[in-house]
């Protein structure tokens, strides 16, 4: 108060004023102090996937970091790759700490918590202006056990069934499969009478990961309990193994054991898999492309079995900042205002990702009840209530880093593969991974 009028305030007086809470909030830059974030430009380097709906990258791209860099000083730079080569970049950063300030997995980066910031105060942030994350972010980015919250996701995407309406029309399930025993019982008449298989996979890759975990968790099986101990060898295990080598035998052809994430879209685009399990990408490229099979295919929520209805979400979006990022201010308020704008990027992306902030699109479940790009209008209805039956990888527990690792090494897939293939029985493969699955846990205990 003893300063003379018109010096203004110092930015100790400032703080003292405000609160040092604010600026410990890890804010700085552009929360507190908006003109000296103008005087320089900097730069905002982030990483993410080639997105499956082509849209999304332009609006992304084009309009968004466009005009936020525009409105913070701030040159943004977009690094798009190919899905198959995510962790390899970002095994390649961390080993040379340095790299991009924002970097994008399509599934929980557990692994790397020590190398990433506590994105807790980003996660405040977004739910101060945006309410309550859903439970799926919350258990796909945080480690009960330290208390940090090692990414931020802002979405996730459903993982429903895709099938040929006029196949399984034919016998005699006009709404497709509604359980795993519809899909095996419906799947066989189809390729018995058309020839047409089904389209699950059992290769070394994202969407197979999903589909076998499905199956898992829908039978009753995990590969650990709600507190995180290992738990994979069980009777329901064997009998989720047990059913899917059936499946296999009965329904499908070799080619599903070397498929690609992309694979399945293909085989259903072309007119050949009778049913499988993707996001909604399919649809979105036969609605393009190819109008007359989009007629034909149709969504199921995920599939029942014995003991619950439940699917993995199939991808969901990880954002981290590495400690080692030049830029870690601006990649938080990055994320704070592109949650702000999340559903803008509902409409842009085709309702392919959905937000981990439900509040964002207050008006979700009229727009996929009625799209006019849809065949017919409300084809994406079924996915009004995904949060019923999709979870995190790492169910019934948290996404950890000892998940993380069975889920990158692709320890589920194979179980599955190796039975479905007669290379082990399905005792033996289970046995194997059980004993693969807990090498990993006591790794990283």
């Amino acid at each position: 108060m003893a300063r003379k009028k018109g010096e203004g305030l110092s930015r100790r007086d400032f703080i003292k004023v405000t609160g040092a809470g604010t600026a410990a909030a890890g804010f700085g830059p552009f929360f507190l102090f908006p003109e000296k974030a103008q005087a320089q430009q900097k730069t905002l380097k982030i990483l993410q996937w080639s997105h499956f709906v082509p849209g999304y990258d332009k609006w992304f791209d084009g309009v968004f970091c466009k005009e936020w860099g525009a409105k913070h000083n701030t040159n943004v730079v977009v690094d798009h790759i190919a899905i198959g080569e995510i962790n390899a970049r970002a095994a390649a950063e961390v080993a040379a700490k340095k790299g991009h300030d924002l970097f994008m997995f399509l599934s929980p980066p557990a692994a790397y918590e020590k190398q990433v910031i506590d994105h807790g105060e980003v996660y405040q942030e977004v739910e101060r202006k945006n309410g309550k994350k859903i439970d799926l972010a919350h258990k796909s980015t945080y480690n009960p056990k330290t208390k940090k919250y090692f990414a931020f996701s802002d979405s996730y995407v459903p993982d429903p069934g895709n099938y040929r309406i006029d196949l399984w029309g034919t016998v005699g399930y006009p709404k497709g499969p509604d359980t795993w025993d519809d899909l095996l019982k419906g799947a066989k008449k189809i390729k018995d009478t058309v020839g047409n298989p089904c389209g699950i996979g059992f290769s070394q890759e994202l969407d197979t990961s999903m589909a076998t975990r499905a199956c898992l968790w829908s039978f009753g099986g995990s590969e650990q309990t709600p507190d995180g101990a290992p738990a994979l060898k069980s009777k329901q295990t064997l009998e989720a193994v047990k059913f899917m080598r059936s499946l296999y035998k009965e329904t499908e052809t070799p080619e599903v054991f070397t498929w690609d994430p992309s694979s399945n879209n293909r085989a259903m685009l072309a007119g050949k898999a009778s049913f499988v399990m993707n996001a909604i990408s399919i649809t979105r490229a036969a609605e393009k492309d190819n109008p007359e099979m989009s007629a034909k295919i149709g969504l199921t929520p995920a599939l029942k079995g014995p003991v619950r209805r439940l699917a993995a979400e199939h991808v969901m979006d990880c954002y981290v900042i590495w400690d080692f990022a030049e830029n870690k201010e601006g990649a938080k308020q990055f994320l704070v205002d592109y949650i702000d704008n999340f559903e803008s990027a509902f409409k842009g992306i085709e309702f392919y990702n959905f937000p981990c902030f439900p509040k964002t699109v207050p008006d979700l479940q009229q727009l996929i009840a009625k799209d006019a790009k849809a065949n017919p209008p409300d084809k994406y209805k079924v996915l009004g209530n995904v949060l019923d039956w999709a979870t995190n990888v790492g169910y019934p527990g948290y996404a950890s880093a000892a998940i993380d690792e069975v889920f990158n090494t692709w320890v589920i897939p194979t179980m599955f593969a190796k039975a479905a293939r007669d290379e082990m029985s399905p005792e033996d493969a289970v046995e194997a991974a059980d004993k693969e699955v807990r090498r990993i846990f006591d790794k990283w205990k």
